[in-house]
């Protein structure tokens, strides 16, 4: 059984900085792609980044293209999302996840989750 548990949330300062963590165990971390989704209060789970199970690629969306950097470390099983100059819209529960094989942008295409680490961005 793979087990996913995010870490590095907390409350932050507009235009501020975190890192998130994930660290993956259980299972064998390079046949899986990881996300990052996040979900704010009273709203869908959205697409963040995800990071391909090598590393070559990634994908951001766009609303934090600029600002969050994806990396995972294959010697570790962990990945990791910088996040710079934060903004109050980026306030939510993030969740890291990992994909076999599918459509990294469909939630339900997802083998595994984490579960979730609290980022709250003050204006």
């Amino acid at each position: 059984q793979v087990q996913l548990v995010e870490s590095g949330g907390g409350l932050v300062q507009a235009g501020g900085s975190l890192r998130l963590s994930c660290a993956v165990s259980g299972g064998s971390f390079t046949s899986y792609h990881v996300s990052w989704f996040r979900q704010a209060p009273g709203k869908e789970r959205e697409f963040v980044s995800v990071i391909s199970w090598s590393g070559s690629q990634t994908y951001y969306t766009d609303s934090v293209k600029g600002r969050f950097t994806i990396s995972r470390d294959n010697t570790k099983n962990t990945v990791s999302l910088q996040m710079s100059d934060l903004k109050p819209e980026d306030t939510a529960v993030y969740y890291c996840a990992a994909l076999s094989t599918g459509n990294y942008y469909n939630i339900d295409e997802y083998d595994y989750w984490g579960q979730g680490t609290q980022v709250t961005v003050s204006s």
